[in-house]
Parts: structure tokens; C-alpha cells; sequence
């Protein structure tokens, strides 16, 4: 994992939590984690880690996260033992 991973990664674990995310920067982190991140139907994306898995949806027409889907996102890297 590469120092601009390691960032993405703090900045999800932060209090309060960023308004503005790019999806790309957390596709790219669950990649650097050793994920299998897969295209489901729609703007789905499959991604498991560490025997947890979890279904996204990629922000669209903009690529910016909203709060509510870095929630999921932190609670998904939780529960896969990411800390």
C-alpha cells in the first residue's frame, strides 16, 4: 500500500466525515488491500476482502461519494479487519 492509500485510509477513518470523496480513491484502496473488486449490473460494484464481502454503488453522473456510502465503506473495511 502506497502512502496515497494509506491516506484515503485515514481520511475514511476520520470524525467528522469528508463531504467530498472521489469513488476512484477507495476502488483504488480496496485494489491496494488485496480486494477482488468486481462489476456487478448498473453501477453495482462486488468487492471482497478477508472473506467479507459487500455490494457499492458508484456515485454517478458525478464521482464524488457521499457521506452515507463512506459510512458503508468504513464499516465494511471494519468488519474485513482493516484497521
Amino acid at each position: 500500500m502506497n502512502a496515497k492509500n494509506r491516506k484515503t485510509l485515514t481520511a475514511i477513518s476520520q470524525e467528522p466525515i469528508r463531504s467530498e470523496f472521489y469513488w476512484k480513491e477507495i476502488e483504488y484502496l480496496f485494489k491496494a488491500l488485496g480486494a477482488e473488486v468486481t462489476e456487478g449490473s448498473g453501477s453495482r460494484v462486488r468487492v471482497a476482502l478477508n472473506g467479507v464481502r459487500a455490494v457499492f454503488h458508484r456515485p454517478h453522473p458525478q464521482n464524488i461519494t457521499e457521506k452515507a456510502a463512506l459510512k458503508s465503506v468504513r464499516r465494511f473495511l471494519t468488519t474485513a479487519g482493516v484497521k
